[in-house]
């Protein structure tokens, strides 16, 4: 059967494609949060995953305001990068894990979960930008991918129970799959930020450093918080970390911190990085 590896839970802020593009990591406004990246591209290279799973959220490229599903999952052979431009140069397509997508789709909706399921799919910077991130050397060294696209965009959103749900479901999918294939599950978006409004600018630093560390000791403790409570907490936009809770959720009761890095602000946004291995 397939193994999960572990996860890594990451930020997707769409302005780190230029620093990617124009070399700014060591500048210091982007190095703290370069910085974090080395412990956990040195863990992936001892785990070395065949296939990434991305939960994230899609920005109007795929599903808009008067289409919008609560859970997508890709089944397609490729996915094209056609982001809105913010640095990021043009980049190879990223190859699908057909026979996962299948396996994941077919059995998520034996779990009683509604799928969108996007036999073409076009990904955005936050797939792009965190592939980009933990593979450096993805080119060289590929690997598979099935996107998972949850909305935390236009209201009514998916309950923070009901995500960490659906990422308990993920795994018995990926469990259930015959395949000798490693398996990572990555989480992107967040943390805590508001782009616009009243609170533009909003970061909570006590509650992202706080739910990092319960997402690692007990991830149940997020469900005690409706949407309208999250969304307080975090601003509009940090209403993202319901992709870290999917994929926390796939990864099982217990895990093991490998590395975490937490910087503020790149572009106005709580910058988290959370790896953590199966145990």
């Amino acid at each position: 059967m397939a193994k999960i590896v572990g996860g890594v839970a990451v930020t997707h802020v769409p302005y780190i494609g230029r620093a990617l593009a124009q070399n700014l990591q060591q500048e210091p406004y982007w190095k703290p949060f370069f910085d974090g990246f080395p412990p956990v591209h040195a863990w992936l290279e001892q785990a070395k995953p065949d296939v990434v799973v991305v939960i994230y959220n899609d920005h109007g490229l795929n599903f808009f305001l008067d289409k919008m599903p609560t859970f997508a999952v890709g089944a397609a052979p490729q996915y094209m990068n056609a982001d809105e431009g913010w640095g990021i140069p043009t980049v190879p397509p990223f190859p699908g894990d057909l026979d996962l997508s299948w396996r994941m789709i077919d059995s998520l909706i034996e779990d009683e979960f509604d799928l969108t399921t996007c036999q073409e799919m076009l990904v955005d910077h936050a797939f792009t930008l965190p592939i980009e991130l933990l593979f450096p050397n993805r080119i060289k060294q590929p690997v598979r991918t099935v996107p998972v696209v949850q909305n935390t965009v236009q209201f009514p959103l998916p309950s923070a129970k009901r995500c960490l749900a659906f990422g308990r479901a993920i795994r018995r999918a990926i469990e259930n799959w015959d395949s000798d294939a490693r398996v990572l599950i990555m989480g992107t978006g967040g943390l805590s930020h508001q782009l616009d409004g009243e609170r533009a600018g909003f970061i909570n630093k006590p509650f992202d450093l706080e739910f990092m560390e319960k997402l690692i000791t007990d991830p149940d403790w997020v469900t005690q918080y409706s949407i309208a409570d999250l969304v307080e907490l975090t601003g509009t936009q940090g209403i993202e970390l319901l992709n870290w809770l999917t994929c926390r959720g796939a990864l099982g009761d217990h895990v093991e911190k490998v590395h975490a890095n937490y910087h503020i602000p790149i572009s106005n946004t709580a910058a988290g990085l959370l790896a953590m291995a199966s145990k």
